[in-house]
């Protein structure tokens, strides 16, 4: 009795919670529907456009709806720099996903605080962030996949709830921010012709594969916003097909918030879809499917179409009233507003636990790893010390970011480091010129380059100060390269000498990052031996100079950089001999005990609608899976020296390691691991942290064994429809100690169609060190048409200490027990079904436990 007495109590507290809830959010839906109702249709239609204008005769100020945080607040300066999302989605943990995203919420607030809560906010300073990217990872050739939570849907969608719930809060009435799930939906590349591509996709599909995120986004995480992509589904645009806006997502799903577009989506309907012949029409069929906001200006053209009665004010009320509704819930026009504290020591902690978590260890020779302290460790990899793998696309400015040269220098000590880069990332890729072939005095004994820092964006005078800089390598997004300067009016001088590592041919590159629809490039000019090679004086980035040296001569370098536009940072870049730099990693190798290879991708040929087309890599996604043969052969080259070789993979995505699988004594995945990336590593090899990262996506070992890449079919993609044999598995991960499990028990052996089942799994650390493991759940289904191989129902990540033993619980219910047929039904249906629960995927040989499901049970959408 007191047992229920309690239960109905609690009952009573969350019904009384769920109407004050209801109560509030209906509040500001009043308040937002009287503010709109003083409007003109002009100003309606103004406010439905993502830079929405100020309204000073109704004080509304002027609000750019785009925000970013995707791994961190990104694109308005300093801001924690999280592992990039697919990284953290190696980390198979919920809670580890909500502390992130709570981090960025309250930096985000903190900086429209810091603005003014009653000010003009612009564009990445608002409260409406557009992120997460719950789209799956269905092939490792799109270059935004590392955006993602990886290839399965349940993975995705359970770190997709933990993400938006820190991001939003604990007060549905009163987000701290509010989230904003995309690319709703369908929508995973090719990124050449992504602004008009059609995609031909299944019931099955569409309900198996591409929609289980976005419901649990929706009805479980209650996301306050929504994104609808660029493609179209079945000749129509997903931002104007009334039956995902309307019938899916707001009468199956229930969702009360507002739908904006990915940017210049709706333009993209009449210039690349050719589904109306001019905006207005595109705008209408738009407006009328659901799609509340254009990123854009397309809906500027609404007056058209109100004027001749393709829409009509009504239309325009709803939209605006939904997005004003999200403005009064997130306290934009109430000085009482929460002040949340940014506390940078706490952010970092949890940067470098991410960074940790997110580690995969993949292969481990004769316990290779940990590496012996006290030994010499050779450094290589154009990966080992480059700032944009640290920090990934959709990124803040990093505070202090460590990168993998400077985590192995402050373990092992400077002096039993031996770096070299080795190789560039690809052909025809530039990649930093690193602090080994720069000198910044006479001595050749500072390695870098001389800056001289100047307050105003002129060289000349005094500077303010001077320093060292090791590399010129800088992200200076909305922040200033050095305390005391400010962050739109800075110059800054380095010279020093260019020590080229052998005789041939070079390019030397000054690459500038310029945020969207910027004006131009800072005047930049670069100068060898006193002669000027490259310059800018504000338009297009410099071009790259191609030089020969005949020699190994010092030669005189100096650059100058005059900052008073929208660039958010500045790289000195090259492509050097191949041979010469094979040279330095050869003898790096040859006087260390240990090799440690930094390999991999970048941000730079993989990521959004990039202008890169060189081999293997074309407009932001990859024709090859493999590692750039420069890299390729940089690792034989090192493993020549019969050193212990540790290969260290630092990508957004799978990379077919097929030689180093074969000859390499450890594989890492690092992913793009965030500011605290390098440390993160370095603890790692030291065995400071224990790997325990588990991979989100299949590594495959060809191309060749995938189709084509614009076909969405999922038969023959991911884990769960591939019938070959792959290099790595999804879910595969080893750690430095070992673990053992005892057979699932069930609560039942059998159940009828709609039940729920219980599962507990015992596991204990057999090994002689603590570590985490995540436990994994799989059920295999009955021979059905259409079933996946198998599917991931459940997963925890647990710590154990040497020893211990753990049980683990889940709780099946019918959504999870459930398959989709050819005409996309969910149910649960009658059959045999086998439970393999494990660190991993099944093995061969190992047991399931079994149960059996009769009659039918249909699931709702």
């Amino acid at each position: 009795m007191k047992r229920w007495h309690r239960a109905g109590r609690l009952a009573a507290l969350l019904f009384g919670a769920s109407l004050a809830t209801s109560a509030l959010a209906d509040e500001a839906t009043d308040r937002a529907s009287s503010l709109v109702a003083r409007m003109t249709p002009a100003e309606k239609i103004a406010q439905l456009q993502s830079a929405a204008p100020a309204i000073s005769r109704l004080g509304v100020p002027a609000y750019d709806w785009w925000s970013e945080g995707l791994h961190g607040f990104a694109r308005f300066g300093e801001a924690t720099v999280f592992p990039q999302a697919i990284g953290l989605a190696a980390s198979w943990d919920p809670a580890l996903l909500h502390a992130v995203g709570g981090v960025v919420a309250t930096q985000t607030r903190d900086k429209f605080l810091a603005t003014g809560f009653d000010k003009n906010h612009g564009r990445y300073n608002g409260l409406t962030i557009w992120s997460p990217n719950i789209n799956i990872f269905r092939d490792p050739r799109w270059g935004r996949g590392q955006e993602t939570y990886g290839e399965d849907p349940r993975l995705t969608a359970t770190l997709a709830v933990a993400f938006i719930e820190g991001l939003q809060g604990d007060d549905p009435a009163h987000p701290t921010v509010i989230a904003t799930p995309k690319h709703f939906a369908v929508h995973s590349g090719p990124e050449p012709g992504r602004h008009g591509f059609d995609v031909d996709v299944s019931a099955h599909d569409l309900e198996d594969t591409y929609l289980p995120a976005f419901r649990a986004a929706v009805v479980d995480g209650r996301a306050g916003s929504i994104m609808c992509a660029y493609n179209a589904i079945h000749g129509v645009p997903v931002c104007a097909l009334p039956w995902l806006l309307g019938e899916r997502l707001r009468n199956d799903w229930g969702f009360q918030g507002f739908v904006v577009s990915d940017c210049d989506a709706v333009d993209d309907m009449t210039m690349f879809h050719h589904y109306q012949k001019d905006n207005a029409g595109s705008a209408a069929s738009a407006l009328r499917a659901g799609t509340d906001l254009d990123c854009g200006s397309a809906y500027a053209d609404l007056r058209g179409a109100l004027a001749d009665g393709r829409i009509s004010e009504h239309d325009l009320d709803v939209a605006a009233t939904r997005l004003f509704t999200a403005r009064y819930r997130l306290g934009m026009f109430d000085a009482s507003a929460p002040t949340p504290r940014d506390d940078a020591e706490a952010d970092r902690a949890l940067a470098l636990r991410a960074a940790g978590e997110s580690i995969v260890l993949l292969k481990n020779r004769a316990n290779t790893l940990p590496l012996k302290p006290g030994g010499r460790i050779a450094v290589v990899g154009p990966n080992a010390d480059a700032l944009s793998v640290l920090e990934a696309n959709y990124h803040g400015t990093a505070r202090q970011p460590v990168t993998p040269l400077d985590g192995l220098r402050a373990l092992w000590g400077e002096q039993n480091v031996r770096y070299a880069q080795g190789a560039t990332l690809a052909e025809g890729v530039t990649v930093p010129i690193p602090e080994t072939a720069l000198r910044g005095d006479g001595m050749h004994v500072t390695r870098g380059l001389k800056g001289e820092y100047f307050r105003d964006a002129r060289i000349s005078g005094k500077p303010a100060f001077t320093r060292f800089d090791s590399k010129v390598d800088m992200d200076t997004d909305h922040a200033p390269p050095a305390a005391g300067l400010d962050a739109s009016r800075y110059a800054v001088r380095w010279t020093g000498q260019l020590l080229p590592p052998g005789a041939g041919d070079y390019t030397l590159a000054v690459r500038m990052d310029r945020c969207f629809d910027c004006r131009g490039h800072d005047p930049v000019r670069l100068y060898l031996d006193g002669q000027l090679i490259a310059g800018s004086t504000g338009g297009d980035e410099p071009p790259s100079v191609k030089l020969h040296f005949d020699d190994t001569h010092p030669h005189d370098l100096r650059l100058e950089w005059e900052h008073s536009g929208e660039d958010q940072g500045i790289h000195l870049e090259w492509m050097a001999p191949a041979d010469a730099q094979l040279a330095e990693a050869a003898s790096a190798a040859a006087d260390a005990d240990a090799v440690v290879a930094f390999v991999g991708l970048s941000p730079g040929v993989e990521g959004e609608e990039l202008k890169v087309d060189v081999p293997g890599f074309m407009g932001g996604d990859r024709t090859d899976i493999g590692l750039p043969a420069s890299q390729q052969k940089l690792l034989e080259t090192v493993a020549a020296s019969k050193k212990p070789l540790v290969v260290v993979l630092m990508s957004g995505s799978a990379v077919a390691l097929n030689w180093a699988s074969e000859h390499a004594d450890a594989i890492v995945v690092a992913w793009y691991p965030g500011e605290q990336g390098g440390l993160a590593v370095a603890q790692t090899l030291a065995g400071v942290m224990s790997p325990a990262g588990r991979l989100p996506v299949t590594f495959y070992r060809d191309v060749r064994d995938l189709p084509p890449f614009i076909d969405y079919t999922m038969k023959g993609r991911t884990y769960r429809y591939f019938k070959g044999e792959p290099l790595y598995a999804f879910g595969d991960g080893l750690s430095y100690t070992t673990f053992a499990y005892d057979a699932p028990e069930l609560s039942a052996q059998s159940l009828k169609a709609g039940d729920s089942l219980d599962v507990a799994v015992s596991v204990r650390n057999t090994g002689t060190r603590s570590g985490d493991e995540v436990v994994q759940l799989y059920l295999a289904y009955p021979d059905a048409p259409d079933a996946p191989r198998r599917a991931l129902v459940g997963f925890q990540r647990v710590s154990l200490a040497a020893g211990k033993q753990r049980t683990v619980s889940f709780h099946l219910d019918a959504r999870a027990l459930s398959l989709v047929d050819a005409d996309g039904t969910r149910a649960v249906r009658a059959g045999r079904y086998a439970l393999f629960a494990g660190g991993h995927q099944p093995s061969a040989g190992q047991l399931p436990a079994t149960f059996t499901v009769t009659g039918h049970a249909d699931v709702p959408r």
